[in-house]
């Protein structure tokens, strides 16, 4: 889908390509447009250049460190950075973290915090869902016992992305059991290296290793770590998932996604030897399917039109979070029959780049099943699509 632009977007546009072309490391670029997993230091490497510009707070105002783009503007940098292969800016700091300490936090906070997840030399993760509290947030069980001048911790939280390689935490924790379930939990950043906390890796389907469990026990948490008031940490963390499922449509990505499958669709031979992309069913289900990613491109634009006006996604997010991951997840099939039978071996060496061995197959072939494997978690996290729609079916139509 083409906008048209205003000349000052247009010549903003034109800065962000050349930023990348002259600044993105070669050697990233080819993982990222290979499909190859990244490592740390990859997405370290290239998000603390942006720092350096500037870019990689690319969502937040001129009076917290960040750029203070448009709406425009955000949207041209992630369409304009996925179509230039660069990696996903991970958002547990600038996304998240970030918005709530500026928004919530006090001034020491801001000025202890802020600065590492600005140049990000800080790497953050999400503490919120819990084994038995997953959709079902507010029944989260991990405690924080108030002991003066600090809080002791214990408890569980799983699926936490890239726990492994976090320096901190933000995390909700159960400060009273008093009253409804929602006002007895806080909002508490917790050191990763504090004694007591453990990290065991949940290996993926694909076999990457980027979710965990981490366990808590007797964690010490200093009462300066706890961002606003206690018991209001439900306030924050809505204020926070809202935000999250707008980004969870992840448009420049999808977008990107697509690409690839038509690169793949063009190089595969269908019947009569010719492109697969020529095939008139397999071309309907990828046009389809595109025709569903454009006008899921509007509803965000208009989303995240509105919040830049002052308002909040509110119920639209749980939309978006649900077409732009049901709409991932059709793309990642479309990749997976495009290669055919070559999606069935599980080759996790040729997805690290550990292996000397040719792939069996095309060398699309192993990424091609990974993103399949891998895109299946999509309409579980951020809150499951299933939990999403009962917040459509309650706030917007009243059921």
């Amino acid at each position: 889908m083409d906008i048209k632009l205003s000349p000052e977007d247009q010549a903003f546009a034109d800065e962000v390509r050349r930023f990348i072309r002259d600044n993105l490391p070669a050697d990233i670029a080819d993982k990222v447009r290979r499909d190859i997993h990244l490592a740390k230091d990859d997405y370290m490497r290239w998000q603390q250049i942006l720092g350096r510009k500037g870019w990689h707070v690319m969502t937040w105002p001129e009076a917290h460190g960040g750029p203070g783009w448009t709406i425009t503007r955000r949207y041209l940098f992630e369409v304009i950075s996925a179509e230039m292969d660069c990696p996903l800016i991970q958002p547990f700091g600038p996304r998240m973290a970030g918005p709530v300490i500026f928004t919530f936090g006090n001034d020491d906070q801001r000025a202890r915090f802020l600065p590492g997840i600005r140049d990000s030399t800080v790497w953050w993760c999400q503490g919120y869902s819990e084994p038995q509290s997953g959709s079902d947030l507010a029944s989260l069980a991990t405690r924080a016992e108030d002991r003066g001048d600090h809080y002791l911790v214990n408890g569980q939280k799983i699926w936490t992305t890239y726990a492994h390689y976090a320096d901190w935490m933000f995390c909700l924790v159960r400060t009273s059991k008093e009253d409804r379930p929602q006002k007895g939990i806080s909002f508490l950043l917790i050191d990763m290296t504090t004694p007591g906390i453990t990290v065991q890796p949940i290996p993926m389907l694909e076999g990457t290793h980027s979710f965990n469990t981490v366990f808590f026990e007797d964690v010490k948490v200093p009462k300066e770590n706890l961002i606003g008031v206690e018991g209001k940490g439900w306030t924050y963390a809505k204020f926070l998932l809202e935000h999250e499922r707008v980004d969870n449509a992840a448009i420049g990505v999808t977008k990107a996604a697509l690409r690839r499958v038509k690169e793949i669709a063009a190089a595969e031979p269908g019947e009569g030897g010719r492109p697969l992309i020529e095939d008139p069913l397999f071309h309907a289900r990828l046009t389809a399917v595109e025709a569903q990613l454009m006008s899921l491109e509007l509803a965000a634009l208009r989303t995240l039109s509105a919040v830049a006006s002052g308002g909040s996604p509110g119920p639209a997010s749980s939309l978006l979070k649900i077409r732009g991951t049901e709409i991932a997840q059709r793309i990642s099939e479309l990749g997976s029959e495009a290669v055919g039978w070559y999606a069935l071996p599980w080759q996790p060496e040729v997805l690290d780049g550990s292996s000397n061995e040719e792939p069996i197959g095309p060398a699309h072939a192993g990424p091609a099943a990974n993103a399949y494997l891998w895109r299946r978690c999509m309409s579980i996290y951020g809150g499951s699509n299933e939990i999403q729609r009962n917040i459509i079916a309650k706030q917007m139509l009243g059921l």
